[in-house]
């Protein structure tokens, strides 16, 4: 038996990256997984792969209208879902504050922030009925520490949004016996860190005590973690993934 057999989950972001890591994890052990994206033909050719327990979805997380639509369909598919994983994200431009336009901000929290507030206020009824649930939002080191380079303030003031938003929801739900976390990765190796720095990192580096870029897995490690019924006992807390980062 897997670790998270009998469970329903909801993974955003889940064509690429960190979102196919944790959905690639959960599948193997034993969760029933509801794969969302914006990457129709790469998200349906990741859930073919992982056969008859994944099933993608076409999904705007900023819109509310979708998200209503993708709860609906994996509730009709696999029943209540009690796992959710905000994973979607974006970086936005390198930009100062000076030069960051309207626009680049509010379509950067549009993605990071409101639709963990979108994804959580959708799931959370489906929760309530299964009578158990487990909310993993992924954040960044950047929703910890604020620093020039991450790239711009707009991805800074989402992602310290959402470590806010979780402990704001882990209070109000723990008591109907649903858990809020956060995870804070720092450099993962992953189509939008080689975007926005190189294969290797670029100049991170030499910020890293670990003096390496993590693979996807070791985030996808405590995803897992935080979804099962080991961390019963565990909600608004916030996790580091960093290697270090935040300890200098």
């Amino acid at each position: 038996m897997g670790r998270l057999t009998g469970k329903v989950a909801l993974i955003t972001g889940a064509a690429r990256g960190m979102g196919e890591s944790h959905a690639r994890c959960f599948i193997a052990e034993g969760a029933k997984v509801v794969l969302t994206d914006v990457s129709e033909q790469a998200g349906q050719a990741l859930a073919d792969e992982l056969g008859g327990n994944a099933l993608f979805l076409k999904h705007d997380v900023t819109c509310a209208r979708s998200w209503a639509e993708v709860v609906a369909k994996a509730e009709s598919v696999h029943g209540h879902i009690n796992v959710l994983v905000n994973n979607a994200g974006i970086l936005g431009p390198v930009a100062n504050t000076l030069a960051l336009s309207e626009a680049d901000y509010l379509k950067v929290c549009n993605v990071n922030q409101h639709s963990v507030f979108l994804g959580m206020q959708a799931v959370l009824p489906s929760m309530l009925k299964a009578g158990i649930g487990s909310i993993v939002n992924i954040s960044s080191i950047a929703g910890m520490a604020a620093n020039y380079g991450f790239p711009n303030l707009a991805y800074v003031a989402s992602k310290f949004a959402v470590r806010g938003m979780t402990k704001a929801t882990a209070v109000e739900y723990g008591n109907r016996n649903i858990r809020v976390n956060s995870i804070h990765p720092g450099f993962i190796q992953t189509p939008m860190m080689v975007e926005a720095t190189n294969e290797s990192g670029g100049d991170a580096l030499s910020l890293i005590p670990l003096g390496r870029i993590a693979d996807p897995k070791e985030v996808s490690n405590l995803v897992l973690f935080l979804a099962s019924d080991e961390a019963s006992y565990i909600t608004g807390s916030e996790y580091l993934v960093d290697a270090g980062m935040l300890a200098q």
